[in-house]
């Protein structure tokens, strides 16, 4: 079916270390830019969150120690070689990550950030595809991977589509006639983002890295970014290694109980 454009989108206590069908789709406008920050709101808080923070709503991640994503070798479903060779296994690993997105909800680390907008200047930076941010009220939300809930045009990026929970068939296509696949960044492709979003921790007061212990690039080079006199702490119950300890300070546990206490202490 084709996909019919419009205007229409869219506390426990912690120890601290110190070093088919056929249906129609609006499809988006240009992405939002964040408004430069309000000088006078308080502290710029940017936020830069990983798998850990979904896990914990019960996401499926990808396992990088053996190389699976819900049992499915990261080569199948998580590559542009991996589409061209089964796009049908691929449409379907995402639909059902898909499905799986809408039976769970935000977690007390993702509703602690949404909370943190009254008193400070927050941006999220995550690595996430999942909406969890969104649903649990943060308002400016960067992609690095991109969007499992958002279709693109296989022959033009720039072309996207809501998908609000459906699937995407193959024989959906946009109003060009080109394939949709999901607008998700795989194995082996830029990351668009990257450039903005180190553009934004640059101007941090507070790096909040939480669900991620910092193995994945280039997200895990945005820490570079952030500024001297940024204070940084790292949320998750994986330590980093012992060289970028001493940059943070770390609190080891899940971002559903380190989350709600560590905003309280900003």
């Amino acid at each position: 079916s084709q996909w019919s454009p419009s205007v229409a989108l869219r506390c426990a206590p912690w120890t601290t270390l110190t070093g088919g069908s056929k249906t129609s789709f609006a499809k988006s406008p240009e992405r939002p830019v964040l408004k430069p920050m309000n000088q006078t709101k308080q502290k710029h808080v940017v936020v830069l969150s990983g798998a850990g923070i979904s896990a914990e709503s019960g996401i499926e991640t990808f396992r990088a120690a053996d190389g699976l994503w819900a049992n499915h070798p990261v080569e199948e479903v998580a590559t542009p070689e991996g589409w061209q060779r089964n796009p049908e296994l691929v449409l379907d690993f995402y639909n059902q990550r898909r499905r799986q997105l809408y039976t769970v909800e935000p977690n007390a680390g993702h509703a602690a950030l949404a909370q943190l907008e009254a008193t400070h200047q927050v941006t999220v930076i995550t690595q996430n595809i999942d909406n969890l941010h969104e649903r649990a009220g943060s308002t400016k939300v960067i992609h690095l991977h991109g969007e499992l809930d958002i279709a693109r045009s296989t022959a033009d990026e720039r072309r996207l589509y809501p998908l609000n929970g459906k699937d995407i068939q193959l024989g959906d296509t946009c109003e060009g006639g080109s394939q949709l696949r999901p607008h998700v960044v795989w194995f082996g492709e830029s990351v668009p983002e990257i450039e903005r979003a180190e553009a934004i921790v640059q101007t941090a007061n507070i790096l909040i890295v939480v669900g991620t212990s910092l193995k994945v690039y280039p997200a895990a080079g945005l820490t570079r970014c952030a500024p001297a006199h940024c204070q940084k702490y790292l949320v998750d119950p994986e330590l980093p290694d012992p060289a970028l300890q001493n940059e943070f300070t770390c609190i080891a546990e899940p971002a559903g109980s380190a989350m709600p206490c560590l905003i309280q202490r900003l």
